[in-house]
């Protein structure tokens, strides 16, 4: 995607994205392949609802990286993000942080096709694409990871699950929650912190759930 044909605001909501989240010229050209080959694909078939310029970056983009302002990723290796459909937040997130090894579920099969398509394009290492539903990964996942993450693609008592497992007992879960979400009295057993942020004028949470304090 060239910036070329946008409109001078669009520039601007472009810039203003790339110095907030300090990205490098080689992470911005990466951001903007992958938006161009979303767009492309989105015409043969649906991926997401949002292509509105503007509102990609505000929707998808920011709403995607700001967990990097609310959680060191830094220290982290492994990411899972559930029902990653399009790859938001995770593909933003590897982009921003090369050094995660990511776990992309999606059963939507020409999704999950997409999604191998954009691995291939980007030269993506360490990046594996899942098209087990939710339950059957837990079942048969055998490695560790220190975050799952989940842009409200599942229920949160649906995901806490995943503390149950061996594997992902001593993980962290982010939930990508509106601003009226509230956890159950099941689900606030697990709650490690809530951090409100701003996207487009609109008030949304990341909510956290650690394993340890349910245990």
């Amino acid at each position: 995607m060239s910036l070329q044909k946008q409109t001078d605001k669009e520039k601007l909501a472009w810039q203003k994205f790339v110095t907030r989240f300090s990205l490098t010229e080689k992470q911005e050209q990466e951001l903007l392949s992958y938006l161009s080959f979303l767009l492309q694909e989105n015409k043969k078939f649906n991926i997401t609802a949002i292509t509105d310029f503007e509102k990609i970056i505000n929707d998808h983009l920011i709403d995607s990286l700001v967990l990097s302002e609310k959680m060191d990723l830094t220290a982290c290796k492994t990411l899972v993000d559930v029902g990653t459909g399009g790859g938001l937040p995770a593909i933003p997130l590897k982009i921003l942080y090369p050094h995660l090894a990511i776990v992309l579920i999606e059963v939507n099969q020409k999704k999950a096709n997409f999604l191998e398509e954009v691995i291939t394009l980007l030269d993506l290492k360490d990046v594996e694409v899942c098209d087990q539903d939710w339950r059957s990964f837990l079942r048969g996942y055998d490695k560790t990871a220190d975050v799952v993450i989940s842009r409200a693609s599942l229920s949160v008592a649906e995901l806490l699950r995943m503390f149950r497992s061996s594997m992902l007992k001593d993980s962290i879960l982010v939930y990508w929650a509106s601003k009226f979400w509230n956890a159950t009295k099941q689900e606030a057993v697990y709650l490690q912190r809530e951090e409100e942020y701003d996207v487009d004028q609109k008030s949304r949470r990341l909510v956290f759930f650690e394993g340890k304090k349910g245990a």
